[in-house]
């Protein structure tokens, strides 16, 4: 019972007069901005280095598409992430994650999407969205997804977590072989994960961050005896890996390793589950962590975090998801109203926690939360949300997974499930987010993980997710649309980190600039392929391409073509 009241703490006692409240509260709280700085930079944006890269170039036409329908396609996948009862109860109803990356190096982007009861699922991208099966079997209960060069052999393994164990990493053999591969030093449970280069040494860090309240209730009166796990960061060296504890307790659901005050080095940004607020730590000079609460605002429940250029001026908005009704229509409210009714919290004078989503927006000198503002605040039980251009027009649009069943936390509904809608959100081009109904993305299958990627190489987002207890989906994207699009491929074959995690890529245009990273995770357990896509609205002309190398240097391109996948592989 502990663990449901922890769960529903996401949110307040809803009566009608409540219902009345938040709404004003909702108001009053998507305008608010801190009276003084919480935050100060320890830098500004650093202008481009001295060291230039050159770099080779190979072109490759999309391919033609299917005929255009004004909308996505659904496509179910030989995939069910299942949980151990027929109705999940907690934590199984978290569900699990996915990645999306080109595992076997034949220009196709493939799937590994993790599992509960069952197996994890390798789907081989044979094009044509023809997938092809495989089992990784020899882990159950797996949560995190991430598909990241480890050992920087120059070949994609796969990193799952378990929530009870520390991170296992499968190393790519070729041929789809995968084989356990020990890393000396990692030894912490993990349930969320992230990988970057945070000592700048040009091989692949890890983060992990443990979820207290699923490991509890998995390993039972026996959590008594087990040591603190709570978020780690694990240098690499050689073979060898060296971990410093950040803090031994944590209800972690998403890390970010992103530069949070535009110093130049990645920083870590835990979002967690319940009361806890989330942690920030500042990376300084000296490679050393500060802690640091840059956020006037944060989501109460962070359970995904990820982040877009969303009005062109090469800073980066973060978005995190909450718990918030997306309708307050009497069906709606009375399914949630037992719930809120049961999760009265007392909030302190000072509480920087918002039961909704929020975007995290710089203005200068201080992040200003603007998630209601523009539209986004509330988009149900929401899981995992991102950014991408859906409809090619050059603006960054949003897409976010929602649903929950719980046997134990949603009794009063049949199944114990919250059947809600998942939210596309098309970007208006004015920093505003509007439903997009005719897109045919409202599945209510309870998603969990989610990731975008161009799966038929034509050249526009399609969207995969990961649901609970229902198969797994993929989204074909048959919008009508006017505009283009680039798809970029980075490649740096002399290092540790040969995909480029890290780099920064903006393409600039007559018509405004976008900026585009390569990450290794990002939203809800889930992570993103390396390949970065670009929207180009109609009648735009490319300028050039900047790319910033995780080492500072800098490459640029000019003489571009429209409609082509490109391979920049860096010269020694």
């Amino acid at each position: 019972m502990m663990h449901t009241i922890l769960r529903v703490t996401a949110q307040r006692t809803l009566t009608l007069r409540t219902v009345l409240m938040m709404a004003l509260v909702s108001l009053l709280a998507g305008c608010v901005v801190a009276a003084s700085p919480v935050f100060t930079p320890n830098g500004e944006i650093q202008p481009a280095p001295v060291l230039h890269a050159a770099v080779s170039v190979m072109q490759t036409p999309f391919q033609r598409g299917a005929p255009c329908m004004g909308s996505f396609v659904a496509h179910d996948l030989e995939h069910v992430t299942q949980a151990a009862l027929s109705v999940p109860r907690l934590f199984d109803s978290n569900g699990s994650g996915l990645a999306v990356n080109d595992l076997d190096g034949d220009g196709k982007l493939d799937i590994v999407l993790a599992n509960l009861a069952g197996s994890v699922s390798i789907l081989w991208n044979q094009g044509g969205l023809q997938l092809e099966r495989q089992e990784l079997s020899m882990l159950r209960k797996t949560r995190a997804v991430a598909m990241v060069d480890v050992d920087g052999d120059g070949a994609l393994d796969i990193v799952l977590t378990n929530s009870i164990a520390a991170p296992a990493v499968f190393r790519n053999g070729g041929d789809r072989r995968f084989k356990l591969l020990l890393l000396p030093g990692v030894n912490q449970p993990a349930y969320a994960m992230n990988w970057a280069d945070l000592d700048a040494d040009g091989d692949l860090d890890l983060v992990t961050g443990s979820y207290d309240a699923g490991r509890q209730m998995e390993v039972g009166s026996n959590y008594l005896f087990h040591a603190g796990a709570g978020v780690n960061v694990y240098m690499q060296d050689g073979e060898q890996w060296s971990r410093r504890q950040l803090t031994d307790t944590a209800q972690a659901l998403a890390v970010a390793l992103w530069d949070l005050n535009l110093d130049g080095r990645p920083d870590i940004w835990i979002g967690n589950d319940f009361d806890p607020y989330d942690e920030v730590w500042l990376q300084d000079e000296h490679g050393d962590w500060r802690h640091a609460q840059p956020f006037a605002r944060m989501s109460h429940s962070t359970m995904s975090i990820d982040r877009g250029d969303l009005d062109g001026n090469g800073i980066a908005e973060y978005f995190t998801t909450d718990m918030k009704p997306y309708t307050i229509r009497p069906q709606v409210i009375a399914e949630w109203m037992p719930l809120m009714d049961a999760a009265t919290k007392r909030r302190q004078r000072n509480d920087p926690q918002l039961s909704e989503n929020v975007l995290q927006v710089w203005r200068g000198d201080r992040y200003v939360n603007e998630g209601y503002d523009r539209k986004i605040d509330a988009t149900g039980w929401s899981w995992s949300g991102k950014f991408g251009d859906l409809d090619n027009d050059g603006d960054l649009d949003l897409y976010v997974v929602n649903g929950m069943i719980a046997g134990d936390l949603l009794h009063y509904l049949p199944g114990g499930e919250l059947v809600e809608h998942n939210q596309a959100l098309r970007n208006d081009g004015a920093g505003q987010f509007l439903p997009t109904d005719d897109w045919a993305l409202d599945s209510t299958r309870s998603g969990r993980g989610m990731s975008m990627a161009d799966f038929d190489d034509d050249g526009d987002l399609d969207i995969v997710v990961n649901n609970l207890n229902t198969p797994a989906q993929l989204f074909e994207n048959r919008l009508c649309t006017e505009g283009g699009a680039l798809a970029v491929d980075l490649r740096w074959p002399d290092s540790a980190n040969p995909f480029g995690i890290g780099a920064t890529v903006r393409l600039y245009t007559d018509r405004g600039v976008m900026l585009r990273d390569v990450r290794a995770v990002s939203g809800y357990l889930s992570g993103d392929p390396a390949r970065l896509h670009f929207g180009i609205p109609a009648g735009a002309t490319i300028e050039r391409l900047e790319i910033r190398w995780p080492d500072g240097a800098v490459s640029e391109l000019d003489r571009l073509s429209l409609n082509q996948m490109l391979t920049v592989t860096r010269q020694p």
